[in-house]
């Protein structure tokens, strides 16, 4: 017996998991996600320095298009599997001893499922509990309210709706909740309202000093143009700037600013895009060029080897 017989039988209605109830809770995940990708574009448009990185492949874009679809009704019924229906499952037990209306325990379950996934992802992956459990408690409510609509849909035609129906819906109404905040989000920043990001113009003695990074580097600027290098990422030599690894190098060169961006072989803008430093140590492979990003009070130096969708970034910050 299914749950879509609820509505007939309420004190029998048996534990499994009926189709139209399945589709809804993968539907409904599944739409979240494009709209949760297009919010989380509108956040970066006034955010800090996007160090170069981008998805303006065109091939990319494609491949994004194109699997989309399927990785997106993989990603929903895994999560309707994982979660949303063990949640329903664990609500509708409760609801025969307690009482009550049935969605509010199913948001209740969502929320104690939510705690052990993000202990799990604790122990396992290092997450941060509280943010782990609060992210999956977000993508879980809509599911389960979907699931409530879809049975309350169902008592009161006597019909269950059509998974590919349930489908549609969902992607039409993620599709159009997505264009609406691309294209806000557009006009935002084309009238102003939202402003683009603007790395800070910093002179030759403005960046005269020791720069820190992550794995013990050291970069220390002199004003005279001279350079000292600890465990800094470099440019080996005759390298390709989309695919090749980079070199760890330490000793003594010499250093400029360079305001035309010839020397940025990641720009996509042509030279001037963005001012930076070019450093240069003997026997350390090519002049590599230091990207000026961060902001006037807490300016920053990065480098972004590799494909600029997926490249090893290093920053070095002021000590």
């Amino acid at each position: 017996m299914g749950w879509a017989d609820a509505a007939r039988k309420p004190g029998r209605a048996g534990l499994k998991w009926a189709d139209a109830d399945l589709n809804a809770a993968a539907a409904v995940c599944a739409a979240q996600l494009p709209v949760v990708a297009a919010l989380s574009w509108l956040g970066t448009l006034n955010d800090d320095d996007p160090y170069g990185a981008g998805y303006d492949s065109a091939f990319g874009l494609a491949c994004l298009l194109l699997f989309a679809p399927l990785l997106l009704w993989v990603l929903g019924r895994l999560h309707a599997a994982v979660h949303t229906m063990p949640a329903a499952t664990l609500a509708r037990l409760t609801m025969r001893r307690a009482g009550g209306p049935e969605w509010v325990w199913h948001l209740v379950f969502v929320g104690v499922l939510a705690v052990v996934w993000s202990a799990v992802g604790a122990a396992l992956g290092g997450w941060l509990f509280l943010v782990g459990a609060l992210r999956i408690v977000g993508f879980g409510v809509l599911p389960a309210l979907g699931v409530a609509y879809v049975r309350g849909r169902t008592r009161m035609t006597g019909r269950a709706p059509r998974g590919r129906r349930i489908w549609l819906g969902s992607a039409l109404g993620s599709i159009g909740v997505s264009v609406v905040v691309v294209v806000a989000g557009t006009v935002a920043q084309s009238t102003g309202l939202i402003k683009e990001y603007e790395p800070p113009k910093l002179s030759s003695g403005q960046l005269a000093g020791v720069w820190r990074g992550g794995h013990g580097a050291v970069l220390r600027l002199g004003t005279g143009g001279r350079a000292g290098l600890t465990k800094v990422a470099a440019e080996p030599g005759d390298h390709d700037p989309v695919t090749t690894e980079f070199a760890v190098c330490g000793g003594t060169g010499t250093w400029f600013l360079d305001t035309d961006g010839v020397h940025d072989h990641y720009s996509e803008n042509g030279p001037g895009a963005r001012d930076g430093v070019v450093v240069t140590v003997p026997g350390c492979g090519d002049a590599t060029f230091w990207t000026i990003g961060g902001s006037e009070d807490e300016p920053e130096l990065y480098v972004l080897f590799g494909d600029p969708d997926s490249g090893d970034l290093r920053r070095l910050t002021r000590d």
